[in-house]
């Protein structure tokens, strides 16, 4: 049986100021001024882990489509200096009635007076003389398209304009086949 003193039960209950336990291993000290608080600031692990896996499943389907796009950008590069070619090779044909004929890059840029000297994305440019093929090998956008050729074949309609049609090697990717050939 515990005795307690009687002044004990007259008093109202209060919580202690402060706890001090000893005992022969450790001490605890409680004071209430210092307590923990709950911090409700920051994220679970399962939040992250959920933000990053959605991260990984965008990132896993938006870096295939971002690739594809920058090879499609660097070939429009390739599409308009060879349309430019065309232009110059349609004004040539009209005044000459012949095609010009250039086996190199130097010489479509002398007989045509086009500009190509910014454009490295072109490894070589002809034009046939017999026909007025333009061909172009592509180099420096990426290696599904670097060594592959495009093609424009020219065809006078019978009001004498001309039209012209992409072609390109056989090995050549249907997704980066220019606008009117896919």
């Amino acid at each position: 049986m515990i005795l307690v003193p009687e002044e004990f039960f007259n008093k109202p209950l209060q919580a202690p100021k402060s706890f001090f336990l000893e005992t022969g291993v450790f001490t605890l000290r409680f004071n209430p001024a210092f307590q923990m608080r709950r911090n409700d600031s920051g994220f679970t692990l399962i939040e992250l882990l959920v933000t990053m896996a959605i991260i990984g499943i965008l990132a896993a389907v938006a870096l295939p489509l971002y690739r594809g796009h920058t090879v499609l950008a660097k070939l429009a590069e390739v599409e308009n200096a060879m349309s430019t070619v065309a232009t110059g090779s349609t004004a040539y044909y009209y005044h000459q009635n012949a095609w010009p004929d250039c086996p190199s890059i130097t010489e479509v840029r002398d007989s045509l007076g086009v500009s190509l000297g910014s454009i490295g994305r072109v490894r070589s440019l002809t034009i046939s003389g017999a026909d007025g093929v333009i061909t172009a090998e592509i180099q420096n956008i990426n290696y599904l398209v670097d060594g592959k050729t495009l093609t424009l074949t020219p065809s006078t309609n019978s009001d004498s304009s001309i039209t012209w049609r992409w072609g390109w090697s056989s090995d050549f990717p249907l997704q980066f086949k220019p606008k009117d050939g896919r």
